[in-house]
């Protein structure tokens, strides 16, 4: 998995501490999940919202995890923007719990947009297609 800065260890007097990205990276138990828990850690501006944080995450068996169904529920409840919608419907179709049309892209700024391709070509196995700006 790509580290970002939303993903290194913090540090609290000397201790590190896994953040919540490592976490839930750490918990998710298959390819399409680690990959929406990827995108959401290099997107960063959703997961440090309180109220998807409050839809999403839960700690079960003393493990950090993703409730997938729990955010799909509540999706329109959250008091997003059509772009931080789309995004999290994108990635909760990548978990399968939810469908998204190919049309909410259009609400997508350059940078999710740019996180949804990377994470279609991880879930497609294919490493050799790169996603970047043109030159």
């Amino acid at each position: 998995m790509t580290s970002t800065a939303a993903s290194s260890p913090a540090t609290d007097g000397g201790r590190d501490h896994p953040s919540l990205g490592d976490l839930l990276a750490a918990s998710a138990t298959s390819l399409r999940r680690s990959t929406a828990v990827q995108a959401l850690v290099e997107e960063e501006k959703l997961l440090a919202l309180d109220n998807v944080r409050a839809a999403l995450v839960a700690k079960e068996d003393g493990v950090m995890t993703c409730r997938w169904q729990s955010l799909a529920a509540r999706l329109y409840t959250l008091d997003l923007d059509e772009g931080e919608r789309a995004f999290l419907g994108f990635v909760l179709s990548m978990v399968g719990v939810r469908q998204c049309h190919l049309a909410a892209i259009e609400h997508l700024d350059e940078r999710r947009l740019k996180i949804v391709l990377q994470a279609v070509v991880r879930l497609a196995g294919n490493d050799r297609i790169a996603i970047g700006a043109r030159l």
